[in-house]
């Protein structure tokens, strides 16, 4: 990209605006002196401008501001990443790499919340903000031990907002960013969350369900932020979110979060809850595991569309970049562009696009049972768990039940269920909340859906599960 900036002499009314409000000091005061008598303004650094656009916000007048798209590379360096071609491709960085483990393979046994600890490490994760809330403590008192032990960062923030602040901007430093929560920090976090959507920032974010809504029972598990994971930021977004059912689950989706997040570049939640946070299980751990990072070809538009939908190069600060990250509506180089409609339609296509089209990419599901079921139960993380043990009881009674489990919750299955739909009479989705996976279920489908609802901070008694299989009510 080029940028051409002129300043109309006859318009300046040395407000000194421009050279106050430019963060990169591109204007000063210049030798001409105007008939009102004040130094006229120059642009001086031309070479540092970003794109903003700030001073054509304060000045529209006197400042014009040209930007000039460069002919693409022919090469094709997100193929190579660093394998060959000109200097430009050899610079770049990023995509799959297998790394060790930090600590020796073999079985631990672990509480859940260690398991994300260890597995956030294993990835490549070096820097942890988090505010001390139940039942998500452990995960940053045990990265305040560990993140000293790999050469890394954890501070105690002042509060959430804070916390998911500060993830965001190690995100941009080029390092592998984690906050944990709960519903009550969850809630606080939301308008950072947006922020990451909007500027593509990848990172992860834990939150430890607990029973609620507000301060509610902060040591009894609940599933309570099922939807608000989904839909508590404001605008048009896509979320990933994943729910484990075990503490090897934990672990091995912990690190897909992280993958998920660089190779989308986008905010990822994990989706815990008190009961599997404080769960102790055997996990068996590998030498080597396969992590992602974010690619970074230089020179390559950071922000905006691909032509296949792919994720656009993220440079990180100290690269050599121009770099102008903004929550406000954007264009490919980060210039605030709040007016522009087709620059509007155009970004958040991209957004929705960038995870909508790779879909295929963001399916896992735990199935069993479902070639000849006549009913399927869905079921979601840690209450997987008694809804498994209550189909097999019930297949041992003759009822033709399945099973279904996503791993990844959002973006939903609905492919899957709606494959379903058309051989099955009826779905029972048992939740430790009021129902809000019910709807989600129901409206994707025109078979019968049937809500098997527990919101009393209690894990759901596989055998409460078994008995409306029966047919003896809930």
């Amino acid at each position: 990209m080029e940028r051409k900036i002129s300043i109309e002499q006859t318009l300046c009314r040395g407000c000194n605006l421009c050279v106050e409000m430019c963060p990169k000091k591109v204007f000063e005061d210049g030798e001409e002196i105007s008939p009102e008598g004040f130094k006229l303004k120059k642009v001086a650094n031309p070479t540092k401008c970003t794109g903003c656009k700030l001073c054509e916000l304060f000045c529209p007048g006197a400042i014009n501001l040209k930007i000039e798209e460069k002919e693409t590379p022919s090469y094709s360096p997100r193929l190579r990443l660093g394998r060959g071609g000109p200097p430009e491709a050899r610079l770049a960085r990023g995509g799959w790499r297998e790394t060790k483990n930090p600590l020796t393979p073999g079985k631990y046994f672990w509480q859940g919340n260690k398991a994300v600890v260890e597995a956030a490490l294993a990835c490549g994760c070096r820097f942890f903000a988090g505010y001390p809330i139940t039942p998500a403590n452990e995960i940053l008192e045990e990265m305040a031990k560990r993140m000293k032990v790999v050469d890394g960062v954890m501070v105690q923030a002042e509060d959430e907002i804070a916390a998911i602040s500060m993830i965001l901007g190690a995100s941009w430093a080029g390092l592998k960013a984690i906050t944990a929560t709960s519903g009550p920090g969850f809630a606080l976090m939301q308008e950072n969350l947006s922020l990451a959507d909007m500027t593509e920032t990848p990172c992860v974010v834990v939150d430890v369900q607990r029973a609620g809504p507000s301060t509610g029972q902060p040591t009894r598990p609940g599933a309570m932020d099922m939807r608000e994971v989904r839909y508590g930021s404001h605008g048009a977004i896509q979320r990933i979110v994943l729910y484990p059912e075990s503490v090897q689950e934990l672990y091995d989706l912990t690190i897909k979060a992280f993958n998920l997040s660089e190779r989308f570049r986008t905010p990822v939640i994990l989706l815990s809850d008190a009961y599997l946070a404080h769960l102790s299980e055997s996990v068996e751990i590998k030498e080597k595991i396969d992590a992602f990072d974010r690619i970074y070809i230089p020179g390559e538009p950071p922000f905006g569309p691909t032509p296949d939908f792919s994720t656009p190069s993220m440079p990180r600060f100290g690269d050599g970049e121009f770099l102008s990250i903004t929550g406000s509506t954007h264009d490919k180089l980060g210039a605030r562009s709040t007016a522009d409609s087709g620059i509007q339609e155009e970004l958040i296509s991209h957004l929705q696009n960038k995870i909508i089209k790779q879909k295929e990419e963001l399916v896992d599901c735990e199935e069993l049972f479902l070639n000849d079921a006549k009913i399927v139960v869905v079921a979601f993380g840690t209450v997987g768990r008694s809804a498994k043990w209550a189909v097999r009881e019930a297949r041992k009674r003759g009822k033709k039940v399945g099973f279904l489990r996503p791993r990844i919750v959002y973006p939903f299955p609905a492919d899957k269920i709606k494959e379903l739909s058309g051989k099955v009479r009826k779905f029972v989705v048992p939740e430790m909340n009021q129902g809000q996976m019910f709807y989600v279920v129901r409206e994707k489908i025109s078979r019968e859906v049937v809500s098997l609802p527990q919101p009393n901070g209690q894990i759901i008694d596989p055998r409460r599960i078994l008995k409306y299989l029966l047919g003896e009510g809930w």
